[in-house]
């Protein structure tokens, strides 16, 4: 598997790393910008990311304009649904607005409002089809 992490707080970044770690490569970007930019170089390069974990509150691009962005890009691309990453938004924002826009208009798979435990992160893996057999711990 190869999961991207966009995050603008490095603590949250290294947290979710240590999660996601034992079930594929990562790779981080700390903006918006930055995460259009390594996905589609994985696109171009044929290594697609199968998730990505996109922070809402980022400088330069919040995660509502990347990820409106990166599925712009796969119907670009006329990348199947089955093709397309799985995104889980994280987020400190508990309001409903932001994970309505998340999930009707950008088409996210799960909405984790911080702080993000393990559990939480391991649970939508598995629900995604994206880790097969692996315990999670709280």
């Amino acid at each position: 598997m190869k999961f991207l992490i966009v995050e603008d707080d490095l603590n949250s970044r290294l947290l979710l790393e240590v999660y996601l770690s034992p079930y594929g490569t990562i790779s981080t970007a700390s903006n918006g910008k930055e995460a259009l930019d390594a996905y589609v170089e994985a696109l171009d390069k044929g290594e697609p990311f199968q998730l990505i974990c996109m922070d809402i509150m980022m400088p330069e691009m919040n995660g509502h304009e990347a990820l409106s962005e990166i599925r712009r890009i796969e119907r670009e691309r006329d990348l199947d649904l089955s093709s397309r990453a799985k995104v889980i938004m994280t987020t400190a924002l508990k309001d409903n607005v932001n994970a309505q826009k998340a999930y009707y208009e950008e088409g996210c798979q799960a909405y984790l409002v911080k702080p993000i435990k393990k559990k939480a992160v391991t649970d939508w893996l598995e629900s995604l089809g994206l880790a097969f057999g692996q315990l999670s711990q709280a």
